[in-house]
């Protein structure tokens, strides 16, 4: 009963605490994850029969909510400005994530999933592209232990190293959105970094999320084994909260144009339900770091963390040099 209580209070503390005290901000995403993490492998998490289950549906809400603070017609020309460098960022992380899932003798499905997971968008790649594979659990699991892992020092280290190369705001969106894995991770991350890094990494990374469904037809079609007989099938498969987060966009964007008497209104109440979102976020990334255990930590083989390791070093890597170097052009 006392872990139950400590770990309710915990959570809320995560929800509370950024919002009433402004300095917290900058760090309680990052110290959210790691705290759950260090209480599930050191404690255990008492209610893990139920943040496994709630925590994918609740950060979809959080996102959905941050779309009503946000100008769809910016949202758009974010996502379309990454268009070029995230088909780029994909093609490149799938290839050579192949290429070294071949060299280091990782499972050919388990090499995939790192990789898909790895330039797509974590979780949310892995388990599309994993019933496409046909993949094994221990496959999705290494996979899943892999960049979960990977995500949680993202989360950590690119506000730092953001700050350290003197990205602006806009940089930073853009770097995170391309070079972080999980859409829960970028939001953390931009979050932490500032209110304009947020809505450009947010709309930046959902653009991404959206190459789930040619890259699982490709898988689909090229990579997954077939059974004798058996015809290549697919099955669209796109993140809910995409589609919700444009259209809480359209609603604040569109609504006060057809009924100007609205506007403030819709203003007011669309800037409450972002900011409700992005503390809520926070107690969401807890949630997620709770979901690591020690079984999933004993999981991890280190062949796939090595290719996890690797391949996120050298995407992130080129990303940020080239938008140091100003070679992409960062635009909201």
């Amino acid at each position: 009963m006392l872990k139950k209580i400590l770990f309710i209070i915990v959570a809320f503390a995560f929800f509370l605490v950024p919002w009433i005290w402004s300095p917290a901000r900058d760090w309680a995403p990052g110290l959210a994850v790691l705290a759950g993490i260090l209480f599930s492998v050191f404690w255990g998490n008492p209610f893990v029969q139920y943040t496994s289950k709630i925590t994918s549906n609740l950060l979809g809400a959080t996102i959905v909510g941050m779309g009503f603070g946000m100008n769809l017609i910016a949202v758009l020309r974010s996502g379309a400005n990454g268009f070029l460098y995230t088909f780029i960022g994909i093609a490149l992380g799938i290839g050579l994530g192949a290429l070294l899932g071949k060299l280091l003798k990782v499972s050919k499905n388990a090499a995939y999933l790192v990789s898909v997971g790895t330039s797509i968008c974590g979780g949310s790649a892995i388990a599309a592209a994993a019933p496409v594979l046909k993949a094994k659990p221990h496959d999705i699991a290494l996979a899943s232990a892999t960049v979960f892992l990977l995500n949680a020092i993202a989360l950590w280290i690119f506000p730092i190293i953001g700050t350290a190369l003197g990205l602006d705001q806009v940089q930073f969106g853009f770097w995170a959105a391309l070079g972080i894995h999980d859409t829960s991770s970028v939001v953390g991350a931009s979050m932490a970094y500032g209110e304009e890094a947020l809505e450009v990494g947010t709309t930046v990374k959902l653009a991404r999320a959206l190459w789930i469904v040619p890259v699982t037809l490709f898988l689909s079609f090229f990579v997954a084994e077939k059974e004798e007989g058996e015809n290549k099938k697919f099955k669209l498969r796109i993140p809910w909260f995409i589609p919700w987060f444009l259209a809480a966009s359209a609603f604040v964007t569109f609504l006060p144009r057809l009924l100007p008497v609205t506007s403030d209104v819709v203003s007011i109440c669309g800037g409450f339900v972002k900011n409700l979102s992005k503390f809520l976020m926070i107690t969401t990334l807890f949630l997620i770091g709770s979901n690591l255990n020690k079984d999933k930590l004993k999981e991890l083989g280190l062949r796939p963390v090595i290719q996890g390791i690797i391949l996120w070093l050298i995407l992130a890597t080129l990303w940020g040099a080239a938008i140091y170097f100003k070679i992409i052009q960062c635009v909201k």
